[in-house]
């Protein structure tokens, strides 16, 4: 088992940035694919980034590419999601999952953080 708990969230005007964190704890959060989705009210949730336990390999959908980095820091058990120009487009409750490496499923899941972009 891995619990996963996010912080960083908050209002924030157009065009400025947010850093979203996802602290793991259980099992050694490092063996973990790690991702950011989030949900706007009345969507439904969408994948947003994701990273693979070693760090090397990436993806974006195509939205937010160019302006959010996702990134991890093993040592500190901790998965990032650096947002810059924000849109207001952006708002949603951005939620951190986990993901075993030998499957594409995330089957451990934070509570969500929110974040709000003003026009």
């Amino acid at each position: 088992q891995v619990q996963l708990v996010e912080s960083g969230g908050g209002l924030v005007q157009a065009g400025g940035s947010l850093r979203l964190s996802c602290a793991t704890s259980g099992r050694s959060g490092s063996r973990f694919g790690m991702g950011w989705f989030r949900q706007a009210p009345g969507k439904e949730r969408e994948f947003v980034a994701q990273i693979s336990s070693g760090g090397r390999s990436t993806d974006y959908t195509d939205s937010v590419k160019g302006r959010f980095t996702i990134s991890r820091d093993n040592a500190k058990n901790t998965v990032y999601l650096q947002m810059n120009s924000l849109k207001p487009e952006d708002t949603a409750v951005y939620y951190c999952a986990a993901r075993l490496p030998t499957t594409i499923r995330y089957d451990y899941w934070g509570q969500g953080t929110q974040v709000t972009v003003s026009s």
